[in-house]
């Protein structure tokens, strides 16, 4: 059985469909066990249509209008009229879509999927905040994208999904500096680690205060943290530590309801 966890201001919206799915529910065997969704990955690509088409169906969805993009952590945002096969994916790291019927899904393995309604517009968008996207401007593009659909900020929600959680991500004595840059206010967003030199870092945290600053005041963090979760979630870091030779890809997912 799938099991998807749901921010409270995008479910309270009958028109929008949405989901931060598990890894739970699916037919990958293995280290992909069991919903993996990211073709990027070694798994049977069979399996992973299924796990796709799992999710799709869960929504209320259709498997072919199920889009993901070539995700390279960048602040690139696409909009989305009609949907592709997933060899055509472009090359970017956000979604936005008027378009009822097509489900926007962002694939993460630490990163934060974030995901977007304004449904008084009809908009929604999704992104993939990795670090380096976050601190480049991902959140803003996605916002950009939507009001160009004719989206309002104060009308627009969002939600940040499972990721990996300040405890979890160590990082090195040189990974702050872009960030102090940037803002020396950012400071905030690291603890020093256990380890001298070494900082833990907030990526929900700073999630959360790039869609303040991009004037998304309706915003929220799931709070689950995926390095910690083997059961329930995927997660990079951790299957590097294990030594692991690969990992699956959870998927999260907002569309409109089909009129």
């Amino acid at each position: 059985m799938l099991h998807s966890l749901k921010s409270p201001a995008l479910a309270a919206q009958p028109r929008i469909k949405h989901g931060f799915f598990t890894r739970e529910g699916g037919v990958s065997g293995g280290i992909y066990a069991s919903l993996n969704c990211g073709f990027g990955s070694g798994d049977h690509a069979g399996d992973i249509a299924e796990n796709r088409r799992r999710v799709a169906d869960d929504l209320a969805m259709a498997a072919s209008d199920l889009v993901t993009v070539h995700q390279f952590h960048s602040p690139q945002a696409v909009a989305v009229t009609t949907p592709w096969q997933p060899g055509d994916a472009p090359k970017a790291d956000a979604m936005v879509s008027d378009r009822p019927g097509i489900a926007l899904g962002i694939l993460t393995a630490d990163c934060a999927p974030v995901l977007f309604a304004d449904p008084q517009a009809g908009v929604v968008g999704a992104a993939h905040a990795g670090w380096r996207g976050a601190l480049d401007g991902i959140i803003e593009t996605t916002v950009a994208a939507m009001l160009a659909l004719g989206a309002q900020r104060r009308h627009i929600g969002a939600a940040v999904g499972p990721c990996i959680a300040q405890p979890s991500y160590e990082v090195g004595r040189d990974f702050p500096a872009p960030f102090h840059a940037a803002d020396p206010d950012n400071a905030g967003f690291f603890l020093p680690a256990s380890r001298s030199g070494h900082w833990q870092f907030d990526l929900p945290g700073f999630v959360l205060q790039q869609l303040a600053r991009a004037g998304i005041a309706d915003s929220a963090a799931i709070g689950e943290d995926t390095y910690t979760s083997p059961a329930r979630f995927f997660s990079y870091r951790r299957a590097t530590h294990q030594t692991e030779p690969d990992y699956g890809r959870n998927l999260s997912v907002i569309g409109l309801a089909a009129t």
